[in-house]
């Protein structure tokens, strides 16, 4: 295996210097290899979210460096972060950011639009992960015709459509009921297993760590375990 994300003595400080000084990330290093299916763990603060919105682009550090693949990421500016994480970094929220005015079929198929790619792969595409999701049948709805667990699996549909490095999902599952979590859990999974899909979540969420081949835990901003299971 080879390492798709890498971060060296990565620090995140709000305030720094000042009394107040918060230290979310303080000088956390960590490989993900390719194909690994990773929990990042811990209280809330410890600095989780933070963590996962560096490695994807969403946030600037204060210090130390994150790579993916061999693109200094943390070196990029605004814009090369846009191009970079349309053609390489899948994302599922907690949330599930769908566009509510767009069908299951058009919200997957949205970041394909933006990569110009032809109308025929994005069919295919689409189609593909639709069925590997197990939404082949509701294509055509909009989310508020879904529910919770649907969204979420048409916003993982979603994170693979651009055949994404690897896929950062930030607590994907709290706003989903056990059966909805294990119906994703089992999906994303199987995705892992089937197509080598690299998945980094944070979470609090026992199911999921439960799940976990890798658990790695942070506090106060700083990793304080890294178990391999």
């Amino acid at each position: 295996m080879s390492a798709v994300i890498r971060t060296n003595n990565l620090q995140k400080y709000y305030n720094p210097g000042e009394p107040l000084e918060v230290r979310a990330l303080d000088g956390v290093t960590l490989e993900i290899e390719r194909g690994e299916f990773t929990a990042i763990v811990g209280p809330s603060g410890s600095g989780k979210t933070t963590l996962l919105n560096i490695i994807g682009g969403l946030d600037h550090q204060t210090g130390g460096t994150a790579h993916i693949g061999d693109t200094e990421i943390t070196a990029l500016n605004d814009n090369q972060l846009i191009d970079f994480r349309l053609h390489n970094i899948g994302f599922v929220f907690q949330a599930y950011n769908l566009i509510p005015v767009l069908t299951a079929k058009e919200n997957v198929e949205f970041i394909m639009l933006l990569q110009k790619r032809p109308k025929a792969e994005r069919d295919a595409r689409t189609e593909e992960l639709l069925t590997e999701v197990g939404l082949a049948d509701k294509m055509n709805n909009r989310p508020m015709e879904m529910s919770g667990g649907q969204q979420q699996r048409v916003a993982v549909a979603r994170a693979l459509a651009s055949k994404p490095q690897f896929v950062l999902a930030d607590e994907p599952t709290a706003n989903l009921d056990s059966q909805s979590t294990a119906d994703l859990l089992d999906i994303m999974a199987e995705l892992n297993q089937k197509e080598h899909v690299t998945f980094l979540f944070s979470t609090h969420d026992q199911r999921v760590i439960d799940r976990a081949r890798r658990v790695v835990t942070l506090e106060d901003g700083k990793i304080i375990s890294d178990v391999r299971k």
